[in-house]
């Protein structure tokens, strides 16, 4: 996107849309359906495991800015296998009032496993923005995702100096709230967050106080500023860093061991990561 659109008012924002549809078959996850409106779509599912369908989803091109509207709805049927990443940041761009609005509700079948490891979000000094991710899991449902937000551009000493975040996490399982979490950072007050510039987020589903014991090992790099807590078979994970590099490797090495022992797949990183 322009960057004169950023600060038009006259600008009124992408109202962009993507629904998924994936269905389990003997053979192979397949991608049984996917519509968009806008700068919303996704590319070749890929299968480097055989049946769990990898798929790369691809955000506007440039941007998001205010005044942009993205929905996201991911519906996986029963047994459906899937892993979702994108190829590169997703990047929220200053606003001069208008909010941009990111929504995504992913819908979990019977025996559905659904890996959700988008790259990192950054929000640039003066966005407005807000996010919200909802999970929609059945009991017998396997979820591993990750969120992390990158506040500023710290590579380049920028910090999230002046803005608004609203985000919100939410956890159903058969109906039920197992986790609602919200997030307010705005007037560059970077307290809630322990002036710390990645704020990241983890959560494995069915999960056990042996997932628990393996994922507090691995967040020692983190020392102070990382915790994982298990209530009802939801495990959260949550670390703030200085360090991009640090919150990748720890998030991908708790992604790594976890996985084996939540499917029967060992890890499997998406060959764009690579890159």
């Amino acid at each position: 996107m322009l960057a004169t659109q950023v600060t038009d008012n006259s600008y009124k924002g992408w109202q962009a849309s993507l629904t998924l549809q994936f269905c389990h078959t003997p053979e192979k996850t397949l991608l049984h359906s996917a519509h968009h409106v806008g700068p919303l779509t996704v590319q070749r599912p890929f299968y480097p495991e055989g049946d769990t369908c990898h798929l790369y989803l691809l955000h506007p091109p440039g941007g998001i800015v205010g005044g942009d509207t993205l929905d996201i709805s991911v519906h996986l049927e029963a047994k459906s296998h899937t892993l979702i990443t994108m190829p590169g940041a997703s990047k929220f761009y200053r606003s001069n009032g208008p909010q941009a609005c990111l929504n995504q509700h992913f819908y979990l079948g019977k025996e559905a496993t659904l890996e959700w490891l988008p790259q990192d979000t950054i929000l640039f000094p003066g966005a407005n923005a807000a996010l919200r991710s909802v999970f929609h899991l059945e009991a017998s449902s396997t979820l591993l995702a990750w969120e992390l937000y990158c506040l500023g551009r710290p590579v380049i000493n920028e910090t999230f100096s002046h803005g608004t975040l609203e985000s919100r996490l939410e956890v159903w399982v058969d109906g039920e709230p197992r986790l609602i979490e919200r997030q307010h950072l705005s007037d560059g007050n970077l307290a809630p967050v322990a002036g710390q510039p990645w704020v990241g987020t983890l959560l494995f589903y069915p999960a056990t106080e042996n997932h628990l014991e393996v994922v507090r090992e691995r967040l020692a790099p983190l020392h102070t500023f990382a915790g994982a807590t298990l209530t009802e078979g939801l495990l959260s994970v949550r670390f703030l860093s200085h360090d991009n590099l640090i919150c990748q490797r720890v998030m991908r090495d708790i992604w790594q061991s976890l996985r084996p022992l939540l499917t029967p797949k060992t890890a499997c990183s998406p060959r764009i990561w690579q890159t």
